[in-house]
Order: C-alpha cells, then sequence, then structure tokens
C-alpha cells in the first residue's frame, strides 16, 4: 500500500513485524493479515510500555490491515497506531474476519488521541482515501471505538467517503459479542468502568517519570537541613526523617490517590491529592512528634505534594474532560506553589531554633 511505503521508517514495534503473518490480495493490492495471538514479545512490550519504558517508539505503521480472512462485507475497524491499542484489539478479534484501519495518531492510545485531535476526522478521512478502504469493505460499516467519539464528526465521514459510521463498544473485548448481535451494544459495553485496576494500571508509568524528580528533591530537603544559626552543617541525623517524609508522599500520591479516587473528597484531583496530604502529613506528624512548627510545615509540603501528583492523574481517567483539566491546572498549580512555598519556610525556620 502507499501509505505503508511512506510509513515504514515509523514502525518500531519491539518485535519488528512478527506479527504479520501473510498478506491478502484485494482490489486495492495486497494488504498484511495480522496475527490475533499475541507472544511473549508483545506481552514483554506491553509491560515495558505500563512502565514507560521505549514509550515514544512504540507504534505500527497505520495503514490497512486484515484479520482471519476477511471480504467486502466483513467489518472495517478503526483504531490508533499505539501499539498497545492495535494489540489489544487484534487479540479480540481471534477467530473472526475483519479489517483493521489503523490511524496516524503519533503513538498514542484511542482515547486520549481524540482528544488531542490526531484520531480525528482529517486523519480518517484521508486514511481512508489513501488506503482506498471503500474499495476493499465498501459492504459494511465503519466502526469506531467509543472513545473515539470526540474527535470524529461522523456526518462529515459519510459525506466525504460514503461510509457509515458506527461506535463500537468502550472496550475491545467485547466486540465480538458486539458483532455478533448485528452491531448493537449493550448497556454494559457502553458504560466506562474505572476499575481498581484500571487505576493502578497508570502508577508504574507515573512512578518512573517522577522518580528522579522525587530524588532531587529529597536531596534539596536533606543539604536544606543544614541551615541554621550556628552556620551550615550537614545534618546527617536528620537524613532518615527525611527519606521517610519524602518516600511516604511519593507513594500516597502515585499509588494511593488513584487507588482510593471513588472515596476521596471532592471532584478535583488536586482537592483529592490535597487529602491524601493532609492524611499523609497527619500521619507523619503522629509518627515522627513533630514540634508545631515542623509539623504545619510537613504537613503544608504533604498537602502540595500529594496534589500536584494527584493533578497528574488528571488527564488519565474518564473523570475530565480537556477543558477541565485546564481549568483545574490554570488554579491548582499556583494554590500548590503557595502551599509548598509556606510549609518549605516553617520547615526552615525550625533548624534556626
Amino acid at each position: 500500500m502507499r501509505d505503508r511505503k511512506d510509513s515504514e521508517q515509523t514502525v518500531a514495534t519491539a518485535g519488528g513485524r512478527r506479527w504479520v503473518v501473510g498478506e491478502i490480495e484485494t482490489a486495492a493490492g495486497r494488504v498484511p493479515r495480522v496475527a490475533t495471538c499475541l507472544t511473549w514479545r508483545d506481552r514483554m512490550g506491553a509491560m515495558a510500555m505500563r512502565w514507560g519504558i521505549g514509550r515514544d517508539r512504540y507504534k505500527v505503521a497505520p495503514g490497512l490491515y486484515a484479520v482471519g480472512n476477511p471480504t467486502g462485507e466483513s467489518p472495517l475497524l478503526a483504531s490508533a497506531n499505539y501499539k498497545l491499542s492495535f494489540d489489544v484489539l487484534r487479540e479480540a478479534m481471534d477467530g473472526l474476519d475483519a479489517w483493521l484501519l489503523v490511524l496516524d495518531t503519533k503513538g498514542i492510545n484511542v482515547w486520549c488521541a481524540a482528544g488531542k485531535g490526531t484520531f480525528g476526522t482529517e486523519e480518517l478521512i484521508q486514511r481512508l482515501v489513501v488506503t482506498e478502504a471503500s474499495r476493499v469493505a465498501g459492504g459494511a460499516p465503519l466502526v469506531l471505538p467509543q472513545l473515539g467519539a470526540p474527535g470524529i464528526a461522523a456526518h462529515e465521514v459519510r459525506r466525504r467517503t460514503g461510509l457509515r459510521v458506527v461506535y463500537g463498544p468502550v472496550r475491545a473485548s467485547d466486540l465480538p459479542a458486539y458483532l455478533r448481535h448485528g452491531m448493537r451494544a449493550a448497556p454494559a459495553m457502553r458504560q466506562v468502568q474505572f476499575t481498581l485496576r484500571d487505576r493502578l494500571a497508570v502508577v508504574p508509568v507515573e512512578v518512573v517519570q517522577r522518580l528522579i524528580p522525587c530524588l532531587l528533591v529529597m536531596l534539596s530537603l536533606f543539604l536544606a537541613a543544614g541551615l541554621g544559626r550556628h552556620g551550615y552543617h550537614l545534618a546527617m541525623a536528620q537524613w532518615p526523617g527525611i527519606a521517610l517524609a519524602v518516600w511516604v508522599n511519593f507513594l500516597a500520591g502515585i499509588a494511593l490517590t488513584p487507588a482510593l479516587l471513588p472515596w476521596l473528597p471532592g471532584r478535583s484531583f488536586a482537592l483529592k491529592g490535597a487529602g491524601m496530604g493532609v492524611m499523609t502529613g497527619a500521619a507523619l506528624w503522629l509518627f515522627r512528634r513533630y514540634g508545631l512548627a515542623e509539623g504545619l510545615g510537613v504537613g503544608l509540603l504533604s498537602m502540595a505534594s500529594c496534589s500536584f501528583l494527584g493533578l497528574m492523574f488528571t488527564g488519565c481517567t474518564p473523570y475530565t474532560s480537556a477543558s477541565g483539566v485546564r481549568r483545574e491546572i490554570r488554579w491548582a498549580i499556583p494554590l500548590q506553589i503557595a502551599a509548598a512555598a509556606v510549609g518549605l519556610v516553617l520547615w526552615v525556620l525550625t533548624r534556626w531554633r
């Protein structure tokens, strides 16, 4: 295919193209057939993605693919070129015949790409035209993932390509049942579930991304602890307490905030994180027996840090919209900076006593 030749250099999957298991001859040329059973390389690649390893390179070439032995009447399913999304889709189609249209979403999953505009109307139309998908699979509707709906104007796709657009279920695992029932989705297929497993799935990549800043903060606090009325000296005795406070807040903000998300007060992620920070600061106060000024300082630092770490999850959930995220960032970041500054001043002043 023409688009595949242009995009060959963008193929950067963990195991090359081992998931291609042949070709199908169509009216628009040869289309690669992909495997529906994931290999250990695919699963290792998915595990690496959970930890943010090689995230920017985990892509497949956009274009048209086949699973099974599809015909012109077989469903045409659209997806992103983030390989993790692509793998989930092709695995769900095991034992079925279908065409897979992969859009160039710059290696971003469907949901996020729809918000960013890369899983959008123009990209979808261009990919349909370039791959001549209507010649290959013009006898069935184009099935889009439900989470991609914010980026697609279905009426415009129909007007410019002639293909009727329908929205499939939220999860790819429901596609076989959806297709068997004449592309009718049960109510449960339309509901976005955000279970504990879903919430914790984003924790590893956050740990990797925030680890170095966390270590730098810990080192900075250790160096600041040496300040005093009689000059400066390294406060080695305070190192365990500083390390404990930093790591407790790090783990509370990164892991406990998403785990306890439904039960933390407020709708804003910054407020939910702040609530977790208040509990963390109180626990540290009771455990370390801080004085009043130092305890208040640690509490404010805990509240600011957990609030910031909680805010980082706001774009990873179905709880918020893109505009809501921007609004929350505008008011939350200044308050977090102010709380951290006051807390740091109180904590440093106790070194002079």
